[in-house]
């Protein structure tokens, strides 16, 4: 994993007095079927950077940012009502230009008064942008001076306004993605101990290299979610009709056994709540033992107890993945209780992932964790040991 930067490199050594300073954020916000903006957290995220480079004094900030996954323009996804709503929460105008590259927004740039914030169109109306196109790389090259990278939600992505750009000119991480990236070095770099992972989510596929990656750092790993039940299949216990991957069994056993061999504590759910089908109205019960023709949709309270306990005595603790079917109201308690647990635990705590973000969210304890990131897939690819091609890519760093 490419290390942090550090107050010798970075954002605090680039000059961007008088400067183009060209930046990538990530302002990919849900908005209802009017086009209203939900939820501007992404936004709120990017002011710090923005603030502090125009308070040092940059000639203009020129931000990029996708919205959505259009084939082509798509009117319904013109970044317009995000640049009201940052201008907004900024208190600075922003002049939001109808297209990304070419002449007029050059000359838009270039004639900017001093201090000014424009907001480019979104980039994936660009053809070339997911291609990592060289013309296109260029073009928004000459935007600007230096090249601020704060989007750490898409910086897993090897893209033209992403990492090509920051090959050009003189780049840096911007806040937001330095303390992403120093989060993350804290939990896999330089763990205080015991570092207690929590992996959760339907899936053992979408964890398989996280599991791999942390089985080498961890001293303790706790899965719930449907991915448990992959693993109690594996071991020849009950699972009924539970979500299981039989095609990943040998992976499975393949980690157990590693889990074993580096005496890493590998816990599985003890008890669990079931239910009779897939519903939000099924009949549910919690078992230690699971029937058959009964589905586990969440971990019971034994578990709760258990993970609680491990949790508390974490000195740094990281977590991605619910514990049940958390949407549901019945097979939401599991997760709610190992987010209770996280809140509390007085160890250094990073939480990622959209799922555990949004259970945080709902419970209002994001405040109460060290670190939430804002990187569902970025962050997964930081616990798979991945390096990301928008971080390798910035020249002023360690």
């Amino acid at each position: 994993m490419t290390s942090a930067p550090s107050s010798s490199s970075g954002l605090d050594a680039l000059d961007v007095k008088s400067k183009r300073v060209l930046m990538r954020v990530d302002f990919n916000v849900p908005q209802d079927d009017s086009g209203a903006i939900t939820d501007d957290t992404r936004i709120r995220a990017a002011l710090p950077t923005i603030r502090e480079v125009l308070g040092r004094g940059a000639r203009c900030v020129v931000l990029m940012s996708h919205l959505g996954r259009p084939k082509g323009i798509d009117e319904k996804l013109r970044l317009n009502p995000v640049a009201k709503r940052l201008e907004s929460l900024l208190g600075v105008k922003v002049k939001k230009l109808d297209d990304s590259t070419g002449a007029a927004v050059e000359s838009a740039v270039n004639t900017a008064a001093a201090g000014s914030v424009l907001l480019l169109e979104n980039v994936r109306f660009n053809a070339g942008e997911q291609k990592a196109d060289p013309a296109l790389s260029a073009a928004y090259a000459r935007l600007g001076d230096v090249f601020v990278n704060d989007a750490f939600g898409t910086s897993h992505r090897a893209e033209c306004s992403v990492s090509e750009v920051a090959k050009l000119l003189p780049s840096v991480a911007g806040r937001l993605l330095q303390a992403e990236i120093e989060a993350f070095g804290r939990v896999l770099k330089s763990p205080e101990r015991p570092l207690v992972a929590i992996l959760g989510g339907a899936k053992v596929s979408d964890k398989l290299l996280v599991i791999e990656h942390l089985l080498d750092t961890c001293d303790t790993l706790l899965v719930g979610g449907g991915m448990a039940y992959t693993f109690m299949h594996a071991l020849g216990l009950p699972i009924g009709k539970s979500l299981v991957e039989l095609e990943r069994l040998e992976v499975v056993k393949s980690a157990l056994a590693k889990a074993k061999a580096k005496k890493v504590e590998l816990l599985l759910p003890v008890d669990h709540v079931v239910a009779d089908r897939f519903a939000p109205d099924a009949l549910s019960k919690t078992v230690d033992t699971i029937p058959d023709g009964w589905m586990a949709l969440d971990i019971g309270p034994k578990t709760h107890k258990l993970f609680a306990g491990k949790i508390a005595a974490a000195k740094t603790l990281v977590w991605n993945g619910p514990m049940g079917v958390f949407e549901m109201p019945a097979f939401a308690k599991g997760t709610a209780a190992v987010g209770k647990a996280v809140a509390a635990c007085p160890g250094y705590t990073v939480v990622g992932g959209g799922d555990s973000v949004a259970a945080l969210e709902m419970l209002k304890l994001s405040s109460k964790v060290k670190h939430v990131s804002t990187g569902g897939g970025a962050s997964l690819e930081l616990l798979e040991g991945k390096a990301l091609p928008g971080i390798t890519a910035l020249s002023l760093r360690k």
